[in-house]
């Protein structure tokens, strides 16, 4: 296994030192997606430009404070003490930061250490300068359309649904029949390269209903996304 040392060796020093408030750095399996399942280790940034109703990391954002900043040196060290060969960046809004973000994207892929490295992004942050200069075909963006029961609705930058390329993902979280109604708008009315998740809202959503929901309105496109996580575990638990 390549050591930190030999990670880090090409990053230059101004990138060394960039530093970055955040929450947590751990290992666990990918709860949701298309890599639902794969060891996976999780970054996740502090701050959110957003908030919405059925939040379930409010921990990551204000009035909560960070746990640390840390150098994107730190960062990768850090990253590099477990097995995984899968990386989630994630918030919070893990693109919050802009070039600060980027370069942390950047020197992960760097690394060749990782087959995949996934930004859990929420759709009020343009993506254009990310996917115009982050050209590591192992970077790709799961972005969370955020729908009318979340309030953040109008917030949606809609240009970033047709710049979503094959590799990428998005996902809606479905709270109600309104918002299932309003994601089918979204995804007949615009043309999207990337894979469409539905996920229920635990709370509100039962996941039948949403299945019977898929299945009724003809939506082949569709992949239902249960998030695994709050299955095997308790789904307040952190770190899982």
């Amino acid at each position: 296994m390549n050591n930190y040392a030999d990670d880090t060796q090409t990053m230059n020093q101004a990138a060394r030192d960039i530093r970055i408030p955040m929450v947590d750095i751990y290992e666990t399996v990918e709860g949701e997606g298309t890599r639902a399942g794969y060891p996976t280790v999780f970054i996740r940034l502090f701050g959110c430009n957003l908030r919405c109703s059925w939040c379930d990391t409010k921990y990551s954002y204000p009035p909560y404070e960070a746990d640390r900043m840390m150098t994107i040196a730190e960062i990768l060290e850090e990253t590099s003490s477990y097995q995984a060969k899968h990386v989630c960046v994630t918030g919070g809004e893990p693109l919050l930061y802009g070039e600060r973000s980027r370069i942390l994207l950047q020197e992960l892929a760097n690394t060749s250490r990782y087959v995949d490295i996934h930004v859990e992004t929420n759709g009020a942050v343009h993506l254009a300068p990310f996917l115009e200069t982050i050209s590591s075909p192992i970077v790709r963006y799961i972005m969370d359309y955020k729908l009318p029961d979340s309030g953040e609705h109008e917030r949606m930058i809609h240009e970033n649904l047709t710049l979503l390329r094959p590799q990428d993902e998005l996902k809606f979280v479905i709270a109600s029949e309104a918002d299932f109604d309003a994601a089918k708008r979204v995804i007949l009315e615009t043309e999207i390269r990337a894979t469409i998740l539905f996920s229920p809202v635990w709370e509100t959503m039962p996941p039948a209903r949403l299945v019977e929901m898929i299945l009724a309105h003809g939506l082949p496109q569709v992949k239902l996304n249960m998030q695994l996580h709050k299955v095997i575990w308790d789904p307040g638990m952190r770190r899982v």
